[in-house]
């Protein structure tokens, strides 16, 4: 069967920030996510929630800062195993608000609104003030993004990675550490745009993709790319045309929908979170290939599905490898 197994692994990545040459100065007063925030002195510790926040930290050389994680997708980025084997999980999902409290940290880091937010599921920005703990919200999750709704968010303009590199930079600063994500940043940015000249090159002219992240249940409505998330970005930085119109961070497409789409690739996330049952990959490919619907796609009969790290689809430092994967693999598969 031909699959093609592709791992957004990043070696060392990057984040925005503007020139520093010196140690952050404090206090230090910045605006995050439409909160206001001023640290005297860098946090003493951390709790993370997403694996995005967890593995800038790490990136940044900031590891033994970090007490505790949660909100798995994948496993850890190869460099950082053994660190991370040491340090206490939470939960694989969404941990409780007591578990987070009890660990007394210098600061909650979040991935998500959804989860530390106006109706956040761990607790509000306010409730974690109440106790003391002040919270930061990686900004590529409200950067131009409205996440009142109560789904994954809607976005008004296309996802940057510039959104990205503005959570090293702001880490780096808040961690008294800002000449590691300035050179974090370098790294990344030159990485990106000698990705996006790879890309360039493909020139593809008529092809499409949808990318599955997961189901609720595997025989109903995915959830796939809207067009202006970090799968946008690749797909546009690539010239595939996604076949999903919606605005909304991953939307409920049904499958016939997708059908009639027809889209020329079909990119599956691969992750080990087990929340739901079209978490596991494998089992996206044998529903593609059984129902009657999916099986009848170009993308299925001729084998264009490309299997990619599920934490490269939400926006983390992880992106620019996968852009660099998904160029490398595309011309593969023979598209125009």
């Amino acid at each position: 069967m031909f699959v093609r197994f592709l791992t957004a692994a990043l070696l060392c990545a990057t984040g925005f920030a503007p020139p520093v040459t010196a140690g952050a100065q404090y206090p230090l007063k910045l605006q995050n996510c439409g909160v206001d925030l001023t640290f005297d002195q860098a946090p003493d510790s951390a709790v993370t929630l997403g694996q995005a926040a967890t593995e800038i930290l790490y990136s940044l050389g900031l590891a033994e800062k970090v007490t505790a994680t949660s909100v798995w997708f994948t496993e850890v980025l190869p460099e950082f195993r053994d660190t991370n084997a040491g340090i206490e999980r939470l939960a694989d999902n969404d941990p409780s608000f007591e578990s987070v409290v009890a660990r007394k940290p210098g600061l909650v880091a979040a991935q998500y609104e959804w989860h530390v937010g106006p109706q956040g599921i761990v607790a509000t920005r306010e409730q974690f003030a109440d106790v003391g703990i002040p919270t930061y919200v990686l900004p590529a999750d409200c950067w131009h993004k409205d996440n009142a709704s109560g789904s994954d968010g809607t976005r008004s303009t296309m996802f940057e990675m510039q959104s990205v590199y503005a959570g090293v930079s702001e880490l780096g600063r808040i961690f008294d550490v800002p000449e590691r994500a300035e050179a974090l940043v370098a790294q990344l940015q030159a990485r990106e745009a000698a990705a996006s000249d790879k890309a360039k090159a493909l020139n593809l002219q008529d092809a499409s993709a949808v990318f599955w992240f997961s189901s609720a249940e595997m025989d109903v409505d995915p959830y796939v790319a809207g067009r202006k998330g970090p799968p946008g970005y690749l797909m546009a930085k690539l010239g595939l045309r996604n076949i999903v119109e919606s605005d909304e961070e991953w939307p409920a497409i049904s499958w016939e929908t997708i059908a009639r789409a027809n889209p020329s690739i079909i990119v599956i996330a691969r992750m080990d979170r087990r929340r739901y049952e079209a978490d596991d990959h494998e089992k996206k490919i044998a529903f593609l290939k059984s129902d009657p619907v999916t099986r009848q796609m170009d993308a299925v009969e001729n084998d264009r599905i490309v299997i990619l790290d599920a934490h490269a689809m939400d926006p983390s430092i992880r992106n620019i490898a996968a852009l660099e994967t998904l160029a490398a693999a595309l011309p593969v598969l023979g598209l125009r």
